[in-house]
């Protein structure tokens, strides 16, 4: 299968999906291509967690009919993946019991990225994370 994600610059590609769970598994694939392609397999793991937490959140929390995501190389070895919706609800970090079988999604993006946040834009919102190589989170 061919990556479906479009080639914006020598740096940076993005992609819209269908906000239907498999989004999250094709941006996760997109995502790692990329980095792949970038020669940062050291991101890899973390990002495609990042994304696939990002790209869910937006699908189960919102009533978007689309998801956007991007990756931009911002360093030698770090980037930036960004989650866009039409939602204007900022996410928030959980607090799960420890028999609850969801609410840790942000929980983990907090421990892999080096910083992650949202705001808000013109027609709903961007949640982005930033992930360095090891060593540097």
């Amino acid at each position: 299968m061919t990556m479906t994600a479009a080639t914006v610059g020598p740096q940076r590609y993005q992609e819209r999906y269908a906000a239907r769970l498999e989004a999250a598994v094709q941006a996760r694939r997109d995502i790692a291509l990329a980095l792949e392609t970038w020669g940062l397999h050291r991101l890899v793991e973390a990002a495609e967690q990042v994304v696939t937490e990002l790209v869910a959140n937006a699908v189960e929390h919102t009533d978007a009919a689309t998801v956007g995501v991007s990756i931009t190389r911002t360093g030698e070895d770090s980037t930036r993946i960004v989650v866009t919706d039409t939602s204007r609800a900022r996410p928030a970090p959980g607090t799960p019991s420890p028999d609850d079988e969801h609410g840790r999604g942000l929980l983990l993006v907090d421990v892999l990225a080096h910083a992650w946040g949202s705001e808000l834009v013109h027609g709903g919102k961007r949640v982005w994370a930033e992930l360095r190589a090891d060593g540097e989170q």
